[in-house]
């Protein structure tokens, strides 16, 4: 890689008037799409640099991202273009405005409003194409629209799987009491099944801190109450959904640590609510069994175990 990078840096020096273009050639040009209910991906592969690659996750819209192996791009910003392609005469590039060049294997990733761009101008013909400078020269990489339209079907008919959510957007979730009380309406259980789904996709979340508040109305220890009522009112749905109860920890907090100040009607609502924050704990590995032949223990007695160490 390192002498892949020398040979470049010296095309850059000894070349100063010609920039670099990586792109695939279109007899050959291909897109690939793959995904789950989590993630969906159509890809192009560019050779000698990496991949250009639309990701739509669960949840969100379409993005467009490169992939290198390479330390080809210097940090800093480009110029994202729908580029006309050359049997296209008479059309103009279309600048879709700047986008950041940063380090690691995927240094450049679109806004959705830019992947969405991005896609109309590939059904229309036309090239993502990210330009920028490499000391001082002009780099340019460039996906190419052969065969996109079938490849945007299957990608568009992957994107009908997705789940509703990602994990990102249930990891802190909260639940609203607008109205008081300790019982959920409709919307609450209506994201607590969103919620619910996504956990019965994805087993490795496995651990549910549920927290409930209430706002600075009436007596504080009733408020204390109020708070574990709504709490115990989340678990128990949440158990009744199939999320394992050793696996939820209750906690209440009454008035304490509002969203905003309880100076209106509407700020004490929002304060009225129930916090989840999901987390991923590790699994311990199960003991291994003893050998059949081993020696029995001896059965310690109650006397035994509770005598005091010395």
């Amino acid at each position: 890689m390192r002498l892949r990078y020398l040979i470049f840096s010296t095309l850059l020096i000894s070349l100063p008037a010609m920039g670099i273009t990586f792109q695939d050639r279109i007899e050959t040009a291909a897109w690939k799409v793959d995904g789950d209910q989590f993630e969906c991906r159509m890809t192009q592969d560019i050779p000698r640099f990496g991949a250009g690659e639309f990701v739509r996750r669960a949840g969100e819209q379409t993005v467009f991202r490169l992939k290198t192996s390479e330390s080809w791009l210097t940090q800093g910003s480009a110029t994202l273009l729908a580029a006309a392609t050359p049997w296209q005469p008479g059309r103009g590039d279309l600048s879709l405005g700047a986008v950041k060049i940063q380090g690691g294997s995927i240094p450049l990733h679109t806004s959705e409003a830019q992947g969405r761009r991005l896609l109309t101008g590939l059904l229309e013909g036309r090239s993502p194409v990210v330009r920028h400078r490499v000391g001082g020269n002009p780099f340019e990489v460039r996906v190419l629209p052969a065969k996109f339209d079938s490849a945007y079907k299957d990608f568009q008919l992957c994107a009908t799987k997705l789940l509703p959510v990602n994990f990102d957007q249930v990891r802190h979730s909260l639940i609203g009491f607008p109205r008081g009380g300790s019982d959920l309406d409709t919307l609450a259980r209506d994201k607590l099944d969103i919620i619910m789904q996504y956990l019965k996709a994805d087993p490795t979340v496995n651990r549910v801190i549920i927290s409930g508040y209430t706002d600075n109305s009436g007596d504080r220890l009733d408020n204390r109450q109020e708070s574990r009522l709504r709490a115990l009112s989340v678990m128990e749905y949440l158990k009744a959904s199939g999320f394992p109860e050793e696996q939820m920890e209750i906690r209440f907090f009454g008035e304490q640590y509002p969203l905003v100040a309880n100076t209106s009607k509407a700020n004490r609502a929002r304060n009225r609510r129930v916090s989840l924050v999901f987390s991923r704990e590790p699994v311990a590995a199960p003991a291994p069994e003893a050998p059949v032949d081993a020696p029995s223990s001896e059965p310690i007695t109650a006397a035994q175990s509770a005598k005091p160490a010395s």
